[in-house]
């Protein structure tokens, strides 16, 4: 963590947002907002050179699986409000938008980062000129000094009302106490509370190709000091958030991603093998949406 802005890959996670919203046809994903949060420079960048951005098959694939997740999570949120949930945690929120586009007039959004990522943030929206909605709480939260339920509480959020959380690119790089300690807390919340996050398979589980793209990958992030650290098997945590009372939860592993979001296209616009996206619902309702394409575990 920086501290006088995001991360590097919070950073990069946007550009990849944005040069989906130029490059790409058809969209996974439509943020119109995606280019306004880089600030001028780099949204100029973006729309004068799109291509600068797409020079090879891991640029295309992370950027596959930027938008996938993206969509996947404001899915899921719809079906959640469409079941009464009006409380929405977006978790390492970066530079995520949803909370300026929010569609649904009652939903209440808490934007959890550290402190300095706000700070940072705040200022971006300010010189773009994006208003911040009376809906929306930045929940400043740094966990070295403390938990998410305590900086949560403090925001005002209401652990006797339902909730729905988006967790997207974070579980890689904590320790996996903290990551199953914030599966545990949302399991606590009254249903139909419910949780979507992606997160990365053994590298084991990858072929000889896929590992040198893994290994590249793992060693660009170390060198800006945010190592991946946690990897989970799809079929063993499917059934680790079912023991913890996610009555319904799906795992998709990147044949079923790229089979939901990027079949019958015609350029190369893919998700790679390491990529998964899960979520899980409290209350078992059976309210999800089908998944296309095959799927690494279903419990529930």
């Amino acid at each position: 963590m920086r501290e006088s802005g995001p991360s590097h890959t919070a950073f990069r996670v946007a550009t990849h947002r944005a040069v989906h919203q130029v490059l790409d046809v058809p969209r996974v994903f439509d943020d119109p907002l995606a280019l306004a949060i880089l600030g001028p420079e780099k949204s100029a960048e973006v729309r004068t050179h799109p291509a600068h951005f797409d020079r090879s098959p891991l640029s295309r694939g992370m950027r596959a699986f930027v938008v996938a997740r993206s969509r996947f999570a404001e899915d899921a949120l719809a079906d959640a409000v469409a079941r009464g949930v009006a409380q929405y945690v977006v978790l390492g929120a970066g530079l995520d938008t949803f909370a300026y586009r929010n569609p649904f007039p009652s939903l209440r959004v808490f934007e959890v980062d550290h402190p300095a990522t706000q700070t940072w943030k705040r200022a971006r929206l300010a010189d773009a000129g994006i208003a911040v909605p009376e809906t929306l709480t930045f929940a400043a939260v740094d966990f070295q000094t403390e938990s998410l339920e305590t900086g949560l509480a403090r925001a005002g959020f209401d652990r006797g009302r339902p909730a729905f959380f988006s967790w997207l690119g974070v579980t890689i790089y904590l320790p996996e106490a903290v990551v199953r300690g914030t599966f545990a807390f949302v399991a606590r919340l009254p249903p139909p509370s419910g949780l979507v996050f992606d997160f990365a398979a053994p590298p084991g589980s990858l072929n000889w190709i896929e590992r040198q793209a893994f290994k590249l990958l793992e060693a660009r992030v170390a060198s800006i000091g945010e190592p991946w650290v946690t990897y989970f098997e799809p079929a063993p945590l499917a059934a680790d958030l079912a023991g913890m009372g996610f009555h319904d939860v799906q795992v998709l592993d990147a044949a079923a991603v790229n089979a939901r979001y990027f079949a019958n296209r015609s350029d190369r616009l893919r998700v790679g093998h390491l990529a998964h996206l899960a979520v899980g619902l409290k209350g078992g309702d059976g309210a999800l949406a089908p998944i296309k394409g095959p799927i690494s575990a279903r419990c529930g």
